[in-house]
Order: structure tokens, then C-alpha cells, then sequence
């Protein structure tokens, strides 16, 4: 599945999942698409740029159904040099198009982790354009996100990188399941549109994600923050994630 890529170096060493990035582009009012689903571009090239280099330095990226069905994302390494990494799925009902980018063009590199209930005959039809399927636990109708981590770990993915969409994000998010966030913000406001993050069941401001090692830098137009998660311990104290 590829080398472990440098920036692992934050994963926990007992976590038997990747360590896993979640990298969101977004306008200054939280938005990463409008009312009707538009979100090219919403950052400028160079913070375009930035993903296509952490997606070369990451064995993996993750990406939801709905990201498929609306972008039709490659998912691969074009404006920098490095590899491609492989592409993930989170398909519970098996729904990507059999035309896709992603079944296209080395579908051998693509993974769907899908439900136990789907029609067999769609599983083989995916697995005949060479793509590999892998079946998940469903939990409440979705896809139970940490065994398809660990499923993932098992694979031999040591890193990934989460780009969406904000359902996925949001679950990832609310179940703890991340290191590293990194943001894009584009000087731009639109209102109405889509959220970067949805309820993640938040009441108190304690229970709020903060994290360490952060940084703000200018790309371009936009600005990038980064920082790993602070862990809480059972004393309530936080732990770092490295």
C-alpha cells in the first residue's frame, strides 16, 4: 500500500487505524459549497495545490458517496509531483457510478467499504472493473466508521487524508477519530450554503476539539490553519496526539 508517509509522525502508537488528516476548504463563513452544490473553486490554486501535495504524502484518501456523486473527484496527485495515493469510499449502499473517475481510471487503486446488505450482482459488477470491495459494519444505517479505519489499518494504510464530504467530516469529527486538521479559508462569503462541519454534539464549550502545534500562514489569497488534536484523558486533562 505504499511507504508511510512522513506525517504520521502524530498518529498514537497503539491506534490500530491511520492516522488520519481531515483537510477542508471553506469561505469565511464556514461554507464549502453554496445552496446549489457549487464548489469550484472556493480556495485559490496555490491552497489547490496544498491538497494534491497532502494527498502525495498520505497512503490514502477518504472521501463519502455524496462527494462522488457531486464532484466526480480523480482523487489523484496533478499539481505537484509525487505518487498517487489510493482512493477510499465510504459507500454504505454501494452507489458510485460505474463510469466514476474513480472506477475509470486505475480503478485497481480505488476501495469501497460498503454495507453487509448490498446486491451481490452490483458488488461483482464494481469488482470487475478491477476495484476492490470491502465490507463494513453498519451501525444505525451508516457505516461504522472506526472498523473501517481499523479495515483500512489491516490493508496496510498507515495515513489518511479526509476530504470530504461534511457528513463524513462531521462523524469522523464527533466520533474523535482524527489527528491532524488542516483548513483552507478563502476570503469570500456566500450565506447560505453548505457547512464545512455539521452538530457534533456540543454543548459546552469544554467539550469543544482544541488542538496544539498550530499554525496560520497566507497561500495565495487564502489562509491555512493546521494543528494536531489534543486527546482528553479520563481526568479530563488533555493528552497530546503524537
Amino acid at each position: 500500500m505504499g511507504e508511510i508517509a512522513a506525517s504520521t509522525d502524530f498518529a498514537t502508537a497503539t491506534s490500530a487505524r491511520p492516522s488520519v488528516t481531515i483537510k477542508i476548504a471553506q469561505t469565511l463563513d464556514g461554507r464549502i459549497a453554496t445552496l446549489t452544490g457549487q464548489s469550484q473553486w472556493i480556495t485559490c490554486e496555490p491552497a489547490r495545490a496544498l491538497a494534491h501535495e497532502l494527498r502525495a504524502t498520505h497512503d490514502a484518501v477518504l472521501v463519502g458517496i455524496g462527494t462522488v456523486l457531486y464532484d466526480n473527484p480523480r482523487l489523484t496527485v496533478r499539481m505537484v509531483d509525487g505518487p498517487d495515493p489510493l482512493r477510499v469510499v465510504a459507500d454504505t449502499h454501494l452507489r458510485i457510478p460505474l463510469d466514476s473517475h474513480l472506477l475509470a481510471d486505475r480503478p485497481d487503486r480505488t476501495i469501497c467499504v460498503v454495507g453487509p446488505d448490498v446486491d451481490p450482482a452490483r458488488v461483482e459488477a464494481v469488482r470487475a472493473l478491477g476495484a476492490l470491495v470491502i465490507v463494513g459494519t453498519v451501525c444505525e444505517g451508516r457505516l461504522d466508521l472506526a472498523a473501517m479505519l481499523q479495515q483500512l489499518y489491516e490493508l496496510g494504510i498507515r495515513s489518511l487524508m479526509v476530504e470530504g464530504g461534511s457528513g463524513i467530516i462531521t462523524s469522523l469529527l464527533r466520533a474523535r477519530l482524527i489527528d491532524r486538521l488542516v483548513v483552507c479559508i478563502a476570503p469570500k462569503v456566500i450565506g447560505a450554503g453548505l457547512d464545512a462541519i455539521g452538530d457534533l454534539g456540543i454543548r459546552e464549550l469544554s467539550q469543544a476539539l482544541t488542538f496544539r502545534n498550530t499554525s496560520i500562514r497566507q497561500l495565495g489569497s487564502d489562509i491555512v490553519f493546521e494543528g494536531l488534536v489534543e486527546r482528553p484523558t479520563p481526568n479530563g486533562d488533555a493528552r497530546h496526539a503524537g
